[in-house]
């Protein structure tokens, strides 16, 4: 038998063409009739879709072909899958489309509708992963379209429907709000999200569908209709016959409705009534579509390794492009020569596309490469302020800045949220008890009564909703605000941010796109996380809730992360991190420590240092910059530290200096991106530094970065360099998370050593 098989697939195909005999007097019509008596499906509509049939198949044959020639480099196909043209088709335009890697077809049919795009040609770029590529520029083989409203998605595991769902939530919500939506799509849309049986295993699907069902239940619009596309198998792993219809037949919240793509017309009337049904109802639904997957999961996937050749042939034959070929034919919709002339024309176009293409520029440059991660410059943010008739109102008449007394950071921070909420109408915060709770910690509080329900509100449970809601309602246009109640939480749902949220940019930079400047992203999905975290909380702790590690944010390409340790600097970085999610579409994770949350005093008890006044309104901190404390000429030691390592950094300088040394201490305040050329200047004065982190040994903070850059830089190579951190442990509760975490006597103990060598 052949391991490959394209051949028999496509011999398939073309021996029906050529030898069918044709139409059948008693079935043939015009083409405005309709194609099978129980479908409205027209033979003129049933030939549009077999065009975009013809090149989906087409395509996928052709990126296999020029993958043995080193050409292209992306083999999943679609075939077999092709009915999803009917939805491409039925869909308007503006109905936002969250993809499944198999939807050549419906990306064929969308895009016959669209303004100004190239679908052979745009599709040959991606396969050949040229620069020219209009979505990724060449980063990835993904789907897009920003004119017809799909944004790339990079998943194969279903990640992508938590933040379908958020879009779909989000078009009402801005409608009440009297906000536009981004690309101005309409109130009425419909969110269509599609993937496989198989993916509907993952915790990220599930999470989708129950987001979406609870808000229907909550009689929250949220239409958004689920399309799964059943080929029975998820690799070489079966999906049980009857599992998708069991599991969401009756989910709760969600419409059900089934097809199968052995009959295509009526694939297009069922898709018809979900799309009408979501479309009146504002609510969920999901359709259910039988269909095969033929020549294996990708090229390099070969399916005799753990199918028969019997089940393989029945597959084939099961093709469901034979069938709906069959009944153009029969129907007289196409006559043979017509069906053979148009299978051979869109053959020649796609390869005479495929030719150019591939001799089209490529990714040469690092710079090329990163450029859609980069980070604005200090001097391009600019932070909105309300009206000061606004202003006034939210805030009950006496502005925050007027209020002379100091305050610590949970007190600051709702107030840098209302002045944010003032200015940024389309601000929204969300998350686990955040509404009228004000928050676990308060930090959200008053916000609820001041701006109502409509921006402020609670979610369900699941940190994997909160995320994938964000991405969501940014890519509709709002500026959302989500809360994770824990540092420890995050890691629930850590791939919402760095598979989906962070790397959006990143596959789909819009170079040379026609309607976007060069260099724009065109697609953005801006949010600023806040996240209460890190350890040293007094009678109440456990790994969950005590958690130090930051090391896999870190990780994370083109991410800003801010850890303000004091009042006025979580103002300042709040502003900062809005101008830059607004502005730039950048994805901002805010850590509170949430130690420090009611902090007030520094060395003594009453002694008030550490609280702090309200910056003016415009004012904004410079992206990557830190803060020196009592830098003087004589230094003899550099601490650089952040988060509660500088509350205890700061008093430990306080007792160095009694004993006759002087240190100076750094506070990083931004770990991405790392002030790393302001630490050099202070080491580089000193020519010792003692680097505090409060996370976890191995490469749970930002240390290990730190030291690596020092030790790399010539001009400190004769400077002495050490660090304390935490123990390579889970923070366990009370009193014996002390022995874990750093504390003071460690770093005085520390920064004595260090004072007692000498400078090379």
């Amino acid at each position: 038998m052949s391991l490959r098989r394209e051949g028999p697939v496509t011999e398939r195909l073309l021996t029906l063409l050529q030898n069918h005999p044709g139409a059948d007097p008693a079935l043939a019509g015009p083409l405005e009739q309709p194609i099978a008596a129980h479908s409205p499906m027209t033979r003129r509509q049933a030939v549009a879709i077999f065009e975009s049939v013809i090149q989906s198949r087409l395509q996928d044959l052709l990126s296999r072909e020029m993958k043995d020639k080193g050409l292209s480099y992306y083999t999943i196909g679609s075939s077999g899958h092709e009915a999803n043209a009917i939805f491409g088709d039925r869909l308007r335009t503006t109905d936002t489309a969250f993809l499944h890697y198999r939807s050549g077809a419906f990306m064929a049919a969308r895009l016959r509708k669209g303004k100004g795009e190239t679908p052979f040609f745009d599709a040959m770029l991606s396969f050949c992963a040229s620069a020219e590529d209009p979505i990724s520029g060449g980063r990835h083989k993904v789907l897009g379209s920003p004119t017809t409203h799909v944004p790339p998605q990079t998943s194969t595991i279903a990640s992508h429907l938590p933040k379908a769902v958020g879009f779909a939530m989000a078009m009402q919500r801005m409608e009440r709000l009297g906000l536009p939506t981004a690309g101005n799509v309409p109130y009425d849309s419909v969110v269509y999200c599609s993937f496989g049986d198989a993916s509907m295993n993952h915790a990220t699907a599930q999470a989708g569908f129950h987001a979406a069902g609870a808000a229907s239940l909550h009689n929250q619009p949220c239409p958004i209709l689920f399309a799964c596309e059943d080929n029975g198998i998820g690799i070489s792993t079966r999906t049980p016959d009857t599992y998708v219809a069991k599991m969401m037949m009756q989910r709760a919240g969600i419409h059900y409705f089934a097809c199968d793509s052995q009959d295509y017309p009526g694939v297009w009337a069922t898709v018809e009534q979900a799309i009408a049904w979501v479309r009146e109802h504002r609510r969920p639904a999901f359709v259910h579509t039988k269909t095969v997957r033929l020549m294996g999961h990708a090229g390099s996937d070969v399916e005799a390794n753990y199918m028969t050749l019997e089940a393989i042939e029945r597959n084939e034959a099961r093709d469901p492009v034979l069938g709906f070929a069959d009944l153009l034919l029969r129907t007289g919709a196409l006559t043979r020569e017509q069906i053979l002339a148009l299978y051979h024309d869109t053959d020649r176009r796609l390869r005479a596309a495929a030719a150019e293409a591939s001799a089209r520029k490529k990714l040469t440059t690092v710079e090329a490469i990163v450029q859609p991660l980069q980070l604005p410059k200090a001097s391009e943010l600019r932070v909105q302020v309300a009206d000061e008739a606004t202003r006034n109102r939210v805030f009950g008449g006496k502005l925050p800045e007027q209020d002379t007394r100091p305050r610590h950071l949970a007190f600051r921070i709702p107030q840098a949220l209302t002045d944010l909420f003032a200015a940024y109408p389309n601000t929204l915060l969300f998350g686990e008890d955040v509404a009228k709770k004000g928050g676990v910690y308060h930090a959200t509080t008053g916000l609820h009564d001041t701006f109502g329900t409509g921006r402020v509100f609670n979610t369900i449970l699941d940190e994997t909703t909160i995320l994938g809601l964000a991405q969501g309602m940014a890519q509709a246009g709002c500026l959302p605000f989500p809360e994770i109640q824990y540092l420890a939480y995050i890691h629930n749902a850590l791939d919402q941010i760095r598979g989906e949220a962070a790397s959006l940019q990143f596959f789909s930079s819009g170079k040379n796109h026609r309607d976007l400047p060069v260099h724009t992203p065109a697609f953005q999905n801006p949010m600023v996380v806040r996240i209460a975290g890190l350890a040293y909380q007094k009678g109440f702790g456990g790994h969950f809730h005590n958690d130090n590690s930051v090391g896999a944010l870190l990780d994370i390409p083109g991410l800003i992360l801010g850890i303000p340790a004091r009042a006025d600097d979580a103002v300042l970085m709040l502003r900062t991190m809005t101008a830059a999610a607004h502005q730039f579409g950048k994805v901002c994770l805010f850590l509170e420590p949430i130690a420090l949350y009611m902090q007030k005093d520094l060395h003594a008890a009453n002694d008030g240092l550490w609280q702090f006044g309200y910056p003016e309104p415009h004012e904004l901190m410079g992206l990557g910059e830190g803060r020196v404390y009592d830098a003087t000429d004589d230094d003899q030691l550099t601490i650089v530290t952040f988060g509660n390592g500088l509350w205890m950094s700061l008093r430990v300088q306080k007792r160095l200096r009694e004993r006759g040394i002087k240190a100076r201490v750094f506070d990083l305040r931004w770990l991405m991106p790392l002030p790393m050329e302001q630490i050099k200047q202070h080491v580089k004065a000193t020519g010792r530094c003692l680097v505090v982190d409060e996370c976890r040994n191995m490469h749970g903070g930002p240390s290990p970065m730190i030291l690596t850059q020092l030790c790399q830089d010539p001009e400190l190579a004769g400077c002495v360099l050490r660090r304390v951190a935490a123990v390579d442990s889970y923070v366990p509760l009370a009193a014996a998370a002390n022995l874990v975490l750093v504390q003071e006597p460690d770093i005085e103990n520390a920064a004595l050593a260090l004072c007692e060598q000498p400078v090379r």
